[in-house]
């Protein structure tokens, strides 16, 4: 097997095919920018009044997929350290989108969940802004949807690891 061609700084050159793949990332850039007018327009509001970005709606996301979570879960989660989870959290709850509440469980450790009366706006804002994706993944075939699945997945660990503070979108 012939070694793959590095730059001088040691990451490997994609190949010609690869190449083509990358061509389309830059066009996904245009579905990110326009999150905001994608929102309900309830939701962009209060996004707008208390100034929250697209990390505090990487929160909602994870606590729309699995609620109640605490503090560390979503720290873990989204790949942020404790304290920018916690500002997050802090800020989602002025917001009055997630409420916050002691565990039955383990009085110690705080649980973050989204108010039901927030639930459906969030699942429709989630659900129009994953049903592109959700398309072309229907069009593949079920080896294929696991290999991309699992290659965006490892791909989103990667980027996320060269910013020890997360994700920005």
């Amino acid at each position: 097997m012939s070694r793959a061609a590095e730059t001088p700084d040691g990451a490997r050159v994609p190949t010609p095919e690869e190449i083509l793949a990358l061509g389309h990332v830059p066009l996904l850039a245009s579905f990110f920018r326009r999150v905001h007018n994608d929102m309900p327009e309830p939701l962009r509001e209060v996004f707008a009044e208390h100034g929250l970005t697209a990390r505090h709606g990487a929160v909602l996301t994870q606590l729309v997929a699995a609620q109640p979570a605490s503090v560390s879960q979503l720290a873990q989660r989204l790949h942020v350290s404790l304290s920018t989870a916690s500002g997050l959290v802090g800020d989602l709850s002025r917001a009055g989108l997630v409420t916050r509440h002691e565990d039955p469980g383990n009085r110690r450790r705080t649980l973050v969940s989204m108010p039901q009366r927030h639930r459906p706006l969030f699942e429709e804002f989630v659900a129009a802004r994953a049903a592109p994706l959700l398309r072309a993944m229907d069009r593949l075939s079920p080896r294929d949807r696991a290999g991309f699945v699992a290659g965006l997945t490892e791909w989103a660990r990667e980027v996320e690891g060269q910013d020890d503070d997360g994700p920005d979108c």
